[in-house]
């Protein structure tokens, strides 16, 4: 095939073109030749544009500023020219066209003229253009959502972008975290557990990790988080990094929370209930059958002679003092004990008892009191709550090892509701006892308030403290909290709602001073004269009114005459009254198992066998 006829075939060949505009410029712009592909896509016949300058093809604009001359003179000195703009039509409408300009050159390298070749590509730029906007749409929208943080890491956790909500959730701008690992956000001890890296590891392996767990924010603060990560990879299949989205769901699990507390708080209050409803029904009648032995025995004491018989009297007569004990802490448990509440200062009531919980402290232990500034009153049975408290210190003594402290603390606390057991909102004066002794178990803490629940050894201990405590504590509208861990000591709080009341002045606390105690039996004197020591007194006893006389005209610095009213030869009314002529300064304090003693007990205060300490306590206060 010879030269021209070569050329031919290619003339034929380009001009058949369809896809592609190809023609030919002369050296100064003016249209040499056409093909299918120009007329397609400009709309001009062969005979309608060749001659003409080729910028009319180019927008007015595009003119105006020189483009399609600096298009050919960049082609002419460069050896191309390429570029994408809009271009104009025949019937004036524009397309989106890429556009190619070579220079030609003869033999001697003169410029013969260029080689246009032009492609419509408008589609794939509205595709792309669409995309772009599809794009920008997106990221609009994941840089507008607050509530969640959604971001991007590298295939080795490096933060790559952030978001709106990221910034809300976690305080960090965008500056700061970019580039650094998103392990900052987790918290020390889940980093050095290793946490971040296996999300990662689990994203990459499964195409997904989710899980709920604590985050920490740049001030330091801790929220609960739901996160998700997504493994993002190509068309290949590689990956090339991760989608992490991070919900604060801190408020959603602080609801759970206190559903499942307020769940909790109603089971143990169903479960004390019915406990308290058992054993206040079992108590009652308990002390009722106790009251028919103990004053059966009484009667039943004078018609027996012999030895023998006398001393399983007193076996029983101290076996019922001890029944009657467990009743009547049962009683305080079942919140069915009468009590006579007044407004009292806590501060005042624990400062006056100081010397009796420092008596219930071995010396080896250090003991403390230590009481807010002021305190608003208190709604309270005084004898009850001051019973109480000594039940607190007796177990923190049992509890704390020789070296070890207790510390009896008071603060006043404003609640919200159910911040404390099941307590409403409100303001509330705390009495808190503090030991540094062994602690109690999770477990144990749970039933810790449960009637003869105990951890002591048998023979011990009955259960009944804390329970009578809890009791006591519920019956004035409060909450017992207790706060421990093995090993870590214990702190048993009382909260009782402040009152708006004057508290009550009374004389002070009962004095530490001498007490004189009789009784003819020696089981039930022990017991009294034991009592008398806990409650801070100096004890003198003696087994008869006769020998109590006897005392009493020696000594003449007794404070008290804690007196039995039944006994053989010169009986309780008897020997109080001769007490107040020898000493008139000295309190009588009579006692008797019978409900209503022999004699006139016009001048004297009385107490009811089986007693207790809180009803001593009481008669101590009214004595002065």
């Amino acid at each position: 095939m010879n030269p021209s006829q070569e050329a031919e075939r290619l003339r034929l060949f380009v001009s058949r073109i369809s896809d592609y505009a190809i023609y030919m410029l002369a050296p100064d712009g003016t249209v040499a030749s056409w093909n299918a592909g120009a007329q397609r896509f400009k709309g001009y016949t062969a005979d309608e544009i060749i001659g003409q300058h080729f910028s009319r093809f180019y927008t007015e604009r595009e003119r105006e500023a020189g483009i399609p001359q600096k298009a050919l003179a960049l082609a002419r000195d460069t050896g191309k020219f390429e570029a994408e703009g809009w271009r104009v039509r025949k019937d004036g409408t524009e397309f989106w066209a890429s556009v190619v300009i070579d220079p030609i050159r003869d033999e001697s390298g003169e410029l013969v003229g260029f080689a246009k070749i032009t492609r419509d590509i408008s589609e794939k730029r509205a595709a792309q253009q669409a995309l772009r906007e599809s794009e920008q749409r997106f990221r609009m929208l994941v840089q507008g959502v607050t509530d969640y943080a959604i971001y991007m890491l590298s295939p080795t956790g490096e933060i790559t972008n952030w978001n709106a909500g990221a910034r809300r959730i976690k305080q960090y701008e965008q500056d700061e975290v970019l580039g650094s690992h998103f392990s900052r956000f987790y918290t020390e001890e889940d980093r050095e557990a290793g946490k971040p890296y296996r999300a990662l590891e689990e994203a990459t392996a499964k195409g997904r990790f989710e899980a709920e767990g604590w985050r920490v924010r740049k001030d330091g603060t801790r929220f609960w988080a739901h996160v998700v990560i997504d493994s993002i990879r190509n068309e290949a299949g590689e990956l090339v990094g991760f989608a992490k989205i991070t919900r604060d769901i801190t408020e959603r699990q602080q609801a759970a929370q206190a559903l499942e507390k307020a769940r909790e708080i109603l089971f143990q209050s169903q479960k004390l209930e019915a406990i308290g409803k058992l054993t206040g029904g079992v108590a009652h009648d308990f002390n009722n059958l106790l009251s028919v032995i103990t004053n059966g025995l009484d009667l039943l004491r004078p018609t027996v002679k012999d030895p023998e018989g006398l001393g399983l009297i007193e076996s029983m007569e101290k076996a019922a003092m001890r029944g009657a004990s467990l009743t009547n802490q049962l009683l305080t448990f079942a919140r069915q004990q009468p009590v006579t509440p007044e407004p009292r200062d806590l501060n005042r009531v624990v400062a006056g008892f100081e010397s009796v919980l420092r008596r219930a402290t071995r010396s080896s232990v250090k003991f403390e009191i230590e009481v807010a500034g002021e305190l608003p009153s208190v709604m309270i049975d005084m004898a009850l709550f001051e019973t109480a408290l000594l039940n607190l210190v007796v177990n923190a003594n049992d509890a704390t090892l020789d070296g070890g402290s207790i510390r009896v603390t008071t603060h006043v606390s404003d609640l919200a509701d159910a911040q404390v057991g099941s307590l409403p909102k409100g303001r509330y004066v705390v009495v808190s006892v503090q030991d540094t002794g062994s602690g109690m178990s999770e477990d144990v803490i749970s039933r810790a308030i449960e009637p003869f629940f105990t951890t002591k050894p048998v023979g011990k201990g009955t259960g009944l403290g804390l329970s009578q405590v809890y009791g006591m504590v519920q019956q004035f509208g409060g909450e017992l909290k207790i706060v421990s861990q093995p090993s870590q000591g214990t702190t048993i709080s009382l909260y009782f709602p402040a009152s708006s009341e004057a508290p009550v002045q009374d004389a002070g606390p009962p004095p530490s001073d001498k007490v004189l105690i009789v009784d003819d039996q020696p089981d039930v004197l022990d017991m009294a004269t034991e009592m008398f020591r806990t409650l801070g007194f100096d004890v003198i006893t003696a087994a008869s009114g006769r020998q109590a006389l006897e005392i009493l005209s020696r000594t003449h610095d007794i404070h008290l005459l804690f007196s039995d009213v039944v006994m053989p030869g010169l009986n309780g009314v008897e020997l109080g009254k001769k007490a107040q002529e020898i000493s008139p300064q000295t309190r009588i304090l009579l006692s008797s198992g019978y409900t209503t003693p022999a004699g006139s007990l016009k001048g004297f205060e009385f107490v009811a066998k089986p007693y207790r300490m809180a009803d001593i306590l009481k008669k101590l206060r009214s004595l002065g």
